[in-house]
């Protein structure tokens, strides 16, 4: 596990284009598995889809491919109805993970234990806040325990996907305090009216350098954009490198949401996608893949400039 991390690190010092998974969740969709309260934190049931599409990842040049655990927390399976069920779901999807890296005999590639701070949708809006008596301290119980199941079971790093709200950042990233593997930090933007760079929510306006200063007091060895349009993540970029050091990562969505499902009317094709990877990679971001609506097709259009 220690050996496969630093042979990535190693590969990140000499600015070697690292290339993460695209979507699970969407492509989970594609493939005719049906949405629920959850999302795809149920999805993980049908383990034999899940391992094919990491294995079509692999297979197109994935790295580093990521649990699909980012919606499968104890909050999320219990509005699904599906609580009693947490352990065995997130256990087939770190396995289907597992079983993929296994079967291609790709063995360096790394395996990265997703966790949200993402509660139940009720209206069809993906921003809305569903759960409102979601209380802190169950946050923090939720995410520890996630922290743990994914620490425990054979994951190279925790990787926390969509970081867009203060609130629930604090708490996330308080327990990552404890994590024994490494964490890497993925932050979901958006672009205001007046062309500012926010937060994800757009139940306030909160600036760019606020999810920042969050991050600072931590020590995440990767920062990232992610679940933020392709448009706007070269600015991204440009923002997280005055802000941060180290690595930097970038995984945008395309496409379009609506509840429970994720349409794909405007999804960016491969091969516009390789010339923004190039000016990503021109920028600082040494880590890319993608997120919503992006398929195994765009890892492998992108595998070929490395």
């Amino acid at each position: 596990m220690i050996d496969r991390y630093l042979k990535i690190l190693e590969k990140i010092k000499s600015n070697e284009l690292i290339l993460l998974d695209g979507a699970i969740g969407t492509e989970l969709q594609k493939r005719g598995i049906v949405m629920d309260g959850s999302w795809c934190g149920t999805a993980s049931l049908q383990d034999y889809i899940l391992k094919q599409i990491h294995i079509d990842y692999i297979n197109s040049g994935s790295q580093i491919i990521t649990t699909n655990t980012y919606a499968s927390s104890r909050i999320m399976l219990k509005a699904a109805g599906s609580e009693k069920q947490f352990k065995e779901i997130n256990l087939k999807a770190i396995n289907s993970a597992l079983n993929a890296r296994e079967e291609t005999k790709k063995f360096d590639v790394l395996i990265a234990g997703s966790i949200s701070h993402r509660y139940p949708i009720a209206d069809g809006d993906v921003l809305s806040q569903a759960v409102v008596n979601v209380s802190k301290n169950e946050l923090q119980d939720s995410t520890y325990e996630m922290l743990n199941l994914l620490s425990n079971n054979g994951c190279d790093l925790i990787l926390l996907e969509m970081m867009y709200r203060p609130e629930r950042m604090e708490v996330v990233f308080d327990v990552m305090r404890k994590s024994k593997l490494p964490v890497w930090v993925g932050f979901s933007f958006r672009k205001s009216e007046t062309g500012e760079i926010l937060s994800l929510t757009d139940e306030s306006n909160v600036t760019f350098k606020e999810m920042m200063s969050l991050a600072k007091n931590y020590e995440f060895d990767v920062w990232g954009a992610m679940h933020t349009s392709v448009d706007i993540m070269d600015i991204c970029i440009e923002m997280i490198k005055e802000n941060f050091n180290g690595p930097i990562f970038a995984y945008p969505d395309s496409g379009g949401w609506l509840s429970p499902n994720w349409t794909f009317d405007n999804v960016i094709n491969p091969k516009n996608f390789i010339e923004k990877v190039k000016v990503w990679h021109s920028l600082g971001a040494q880590i890319v893949g993608g997120c919503c609506g992006t398929s195994p097709d765009h890892i492998k259009a992108i595998s070929r400039i490395k």
